[in-house]
């Protein structure tokens, strides 16, 4: 996998750039400034970029406003957004989009888990810090559509949202594979997915679930 990095503590990128090597990665470029990023982004092509949202020139959310014009031009190349706490004001658009994920710094400790989740993104799946969907799901009280899930459906939709796959959350839960796939076709029917054949179907549940809670609050979370 080809990773451009960037972000503007020296270390912190030093530090992502040994991480992802150790794990087989290639680090096309390691750059400390949103600028620099794009480019290094458009000539380089990668298969992930992994982006601190707060970066220079601005310090104001200037990575995630890289990763909306690299969608928007090069939509091909996964984009992985890091920061120190959670900013939602520039990124809602790409949340449960494919080929997104939006992880808090501290879930980096976690190697294994981190570079799971790089590979998912680049591979055009999807990553969230659960402390990202647990802000998103309090931003406002739950609608009609979303109240007809059940307590368990929405834990497993909270799971998806993460970016986990039905063995992964199979797992996480102490339940078989085949009951969490029961849970997810509720899921679909209840919020009027019909199964067209479509490989995306469980990012369009997601971005139902996420986009009934959002509102007027979310902006104030950045």
């Amino acid at each position: 996998m080809r990773v451009v990095v960037a972000d503007d503590s020296v270390l912190f990128r030093e530090g992502l750039v040994r991480v992802l090597a150790e794990h087989g990665h290639e680090v096309v470029a390691a750059v400390g400034d949103a600028n620099a990023a794009y480019e290094a982004i458009v000539q380089q092509l990668p298969d992930l970029a992994v982006l601190d949202i707060r970066m220079p020139p601005d310090m104001e959310s200037d990575g995630a406003r890289v990763a909306a014009r690299v969608r928007a031009q090069v939509p091909s190349v996964g984009v992985l957004l890091l920061s120190q706490h959670i900013e939602l004001r520039h990124c809602l658009d790409l949340i449960g989009t494919p080929g997104f994920g939006y992880l808090l710094k501290d879930r980096v400790l976690d190697l294994a888990d981190f570079d799971a989740s790089a590979r998912r993104v680049a591979d055009g799946g999807s990553a969230l810090d659960p402390q990202i969907i647990r802000a998103l799901v309090r931003s406002r009280s739950a609608p009609s559509a979303i109240a007809l899930l059940t307590e368990r459906e929405r834990e497993v939709l909270g799971l998806v949202a993460e970016g986990r796959s039905n063995a992964a959350i199979a797992q996480s839960l102490h339940v078989s594979e085949r009951t969490v796939e029961a849970h997810m076709r509720s899921v679909f029917t209840r919020l009027g997915l019909s199964d067209d054949g479509s490989t995306h179907r469980r990012v369009r549940a997601v971005l139902s679930y996420l986009d009934e809670r959002l509102g007027e609050r979310a902006s104030d979370l950045s």
